[in-house]
């Protein structure tokens, strides 16, 4: 019916005009009005809160799972103990589920450095509120990960303390291409569950946002973990880094950051100018009309 609509505009007026969603406007750069909102420290706090909680449940998770799986911890089949890596997986994909879930309708959910970035680049929120965000997600990773260490004191640094590492056999540009491609497919995801357009559509489907989205994050994680330990979020590969603190944690830490950061980026050029070019502009091409 939608195509019907758009069909019949086109062709009485010549440009696409039956528009059955609306776009919010962009996001001001610099808003300093929000910085006198409640509704932004709030958010905020969740953000802190989120990827606390985030970082805490998955390095533990890692670390358990490296202990489980040590054979001088567990002599007997200690190659099939623990969860293996598609636990790890399910871990992070499962938690960024949950917590998007919990803090979309306060924060946005995006408990991801990258994520902000790339909803900045687009408009979605203003320089004050990104800015801010990545203070709080990192400083929220590290408080995560200082628990994870608090607790399993005996095991954290033995095991790495889930700290994000090139491994051996990969070189640099593989590793910075493995967080430019996995960042690209998570923060592709999140514009594309959260689009207007696409709830206007099928606001008869019950789409679960945070569903796809958590599984972006599962899936990049199975084909990464072998070669990163999967980043995608510089705030959980920050937090780490400065807990274990170690040279080889921070030796390569800048494929982190700039990998995650340069797939944000593509994945929001690629869904702004792309997937949701105005077809009123693609209209004045006579290329595009019949």
């Amino acid at each position: 019916m939608a195509k019907d609509i758009e069909a019949a505009a086109a062709a009485e007026g010549g440009e696409y005009m039956a528009k059955d969603y609306s776009d919010p406007p962009p996001a001001p750069l610099i808003d300093a009005e929000e910085l006198t909102k409640w509704s932004l420290y709030r958010a905020v706090i969740a953000e802190f809160v989120a990827t606390l909680l985030f970082l805490y449940i998955t390095v533990a998770t890692v670390i358990g799972y490296k202990h489980q799986s040590d054979p001088g911890a567990n002599a007997t089949d200690a190659a099939c103990s623990g969860v293996g890596i598609l636990g790890i997986a399910w871990a992070f994909g499962g938690m960024i589920f949950i917590l998007v879930y919990c803090t979309a309708g306060v924060s946005g959910g995006h408990i991801n450095p990258a994520v902000t970035f790339g909803l900045f680049l687009a408009r979605k929120v203003s320089l004050v509120r990104a800015v801010l965000y990545i203070v709080a997600q990192s400083l929220g990773a590290i408080c995560g990960v200082g628990l994870v260490k608090g607790f399993q004191s005996a095991f954290y640094v033995r095991y790495g303390g889930g700290a994000n590492e090139l491994s051996d056999g990969y070189s640099k540009g593989t590793g910075l291409a493995a967080e430019i491609i996995g960042t690209f497919v998570l923060v592709y995801t999140v514009f594309s569950a959260t689009d207007p357009k696409r709830n206007a559509r099928d606001s008869h489907v019950p789409v679960l946002a945070p569903l796809p989205i958590g599984f972006a994050v599962f899936m990049v994680h199975l084909a990464t973990i072998p070669i990163t330990g999967t980043g995608i979020n510089p705030a959980r590969s920050l937090g780490a880094a400065v807990i274990y603190n170690q040279h080889k944690a921070w030796h390569d830490h800048w494929i982190f950051w700039v990998g995650p950061l340069i797939g944000a980026a593509i994945a929001a050029a690629y869904h702004q100018y792309v997937l949701r070019a105005s077809a009123a502009k693609l209209g004045s091409s006579s290329s595009f009309r019949g």
